[in-house]
């Protein structure tokens, strides 16, 4: 079994070129049903909020704008109500400088980009992937098995620590087919 992740924005042709004999995925918000429920916009409902007992989101995504604290604004629990997949991004342009991710709705802990995406990010789109989008995964699973899989995101990184580019959603389906 081999999966690999590849840029959505590359032709398709190309993709082909590299991977000639394995199935192609596009697991992003754009991509095709079953698929898009691998996507952080994903509307599955009832994803805990991390830090926050007894409080649920609509989408990881959702947890991930909402904890976000900015220089002109602080968390936005209507973000974890979105389900539309659109609007739910907060910006620097709106809000000025982003100064870290809160640890919970009403934390008084304000959490660095690295360890936001250690402490939030990650454990809330693992839990998605276990209990929200579970026969997705098996479903890959059994594609990898017979063929090569790649799955298409937006962004190939897929190291936690480099935070220079944003994380790969598509490299964590991977990191979880393999374990």
């Amino acid at each position: 079994m081999w999966v690999r992740v590849a840029s959505r924005r590359r032709g398709p042709e190309s993709i082909r070129r590299e991977f000639p004999d394995a199935v192609v995925v596009d697991v992003t918000s754009r991509g095709p049903d079953p698929w898009v429920r691998l996507s952080p916009f994903y509307p599955h409902g009832g994803i805990p909020v991390p830090f926050t007992p007894g409080v649920v989101s609509a989408s990881v995504e959702g947890i991930w704008q909402a904890l976000k604290v900015f220089d002109g604004a602080d968390v936005d629990p209507a973000k974890l109500a979105v389900t539309t997949m659109k609007g739910i991004k907060r910006t620097v342009r709106g809000h000025g400088p982003v100064l870290g991710h809160r640890a919970g709705l009403r934390g008084d802990r304000l959490l660095d980009y690295a360890t936001a995406r250690r402490d939030i990010y990650l454990p809330s789109y693992g839990w998605m992937l276990t209990h929200r989008a579970a026969p997705q995964v098996t479903a890959l699973r059994r594609l990898a098995t017979t063929q090569g899989l790649v799955l298409l995101d937006y962004t190939t990184n897929g190291d936690v620590t480099d935070l220079s580019t944003p994380l790969s959603h598509a490299a964590l389906v991977a990191h979880h087919l393999a374990s």
